[in-house]
């Protein structure tokens, strides 16, 4: 079996678990809720069941992307932060933390960040997509001006930023009305978050601060597949600027961006991914508690691929950018 590091695995805390209330049937509440509450036993259990060395934790969502009060998403997220470090002491070679950052404020985001890395030994952050705020009448995505300098912050601590999909607000998901199966992992998370990672590569981002390092989940919410139509649409006509950035937006993708395995156990799509960005840049993941851990594992060790992608896919690609040692 691969020893592997898994890095979207999910906890909730009593002031988020509520969050997660919805995004399964209420028959399967009970279940969902034992999982997110749960660190040191059934998680523990499944790990060592399927190879895992280590999980990267993170906070459920949309939690503090959803508390629009700039001080009360600061706290709560102080909160989660601090419970997980705790947590961590407890099995400090099994859990590593993402931290979740009140991105209302990108002053006090960067200052929970540089506490996180410093002073907790978090590996990264984890965002559940764009914010909610009393100070914006609209979502607030991390490609405005705004959240230029918090970016600086993010390059010189070199932390990696994993941004995780959240469902669009219902003022923004009129595409969806009458289908709400199309909400969730089904369509929308991977729709919302990959506009949302388009934007962050268009807008010179990445011009500005190239040491940046952006994980997004499921595959790469079927970014990889589209890349040669973002570029090239309309290929025949007269050539204009579209967007401030000054690069292809394939070269920032494969410059910038981490695809994981999370809640997307599928070959074909794997197999795209690795000629699209390269197995280098593909880490694997399950999505535990919302997905198995047994179907991510059992699914990964027989994909076929090489021996040596899945060693670097598995555990070694994540040694690297989180500076894991063996």
């Amino acid at each position: 079996m691969t020893p592997k590091i898994a890095l979207e695995e999910h906890f909730a805390t009593d002031e988020t678990l509520m969050d997660s209330s919805g995004f399964l049937p209420s028959a399967d509440w009970s279940e969902l809720k034992s999982r997110l509450m749960d660190i040191h036993d059934q998680r523990l259990r499944q790990m060592d069941t399927h190879g895992i060395e280590t999980m990267i934790l993170s906070l459920n969502a949309p939690a503090v992307q959803a508390i629009a009060d700039p001080q009360k998403a600061h706290d709560v997220a102080q909160r989660a932060n601090d419970f997980l470090a705790e947590q961590i002491t407890k099995q400090p070679t099994r859990f590593r933390g993402f931290a979740a950052l009140p991105m209302q404020d990108p002053d006090m985001a960067a200052r929970e960040l540089t506490r996180c890395m410093k002073d907790l030994k978090f590996v990264g952050a984890l965002v559940n997509g764009f914010s909610q705020s009393t100070q914006s009448p609209a979502p607030l995505y991390y490609d405005l001006a705004q959240y230029w300098p918090f970016w600086s912050v993010v390059e010189q601590l070199d932390a990696p930023f994993y941004l995780h999909p959240r469902n669009p607000l219902p003022s923004d998901a009129q595409i969806y009305s009458g289908h709400p199966w199309l909400m969730g992992p089904t369509w929308a998370f991977g729709q919302e978050t990959a506009v949302h990672a388009l934007r962050l590569m268009g807008s010179g981002l990445f011009d500005a601060h190239p040491g940046l390092k952006i994980i997004v989940g499921h595959l790469g919410e079927g970014l990889p597949y589209s890349m040669w139509r973002i570029d090239h649409r309309n290929g025949w006509a007269s050539p204009t600027k579209r967007y401030p950035a000054k690069k292809k937006i394939v070269d920032y993708f494969n410059a910038h961006f981490y695809l994981t395995t999370s809640g997307n156990f599928r070959t074909q799509t794997l197999i795209d991914a690795i000629l699209e960005i390269g197995a280098d840049r593909v880490l694997f993941s399950a999505d535990w508690p919302f997905e198995n851990i047994d179907h991510a594992s059992d699914w990964f060790e027989s994909a076929s691929i090489s021996t040596a992608d899945r060693l670097k896919i598995g555990r070694t690609n994540a040694q690297q950018l989180f500076k894991l040692h063996p």
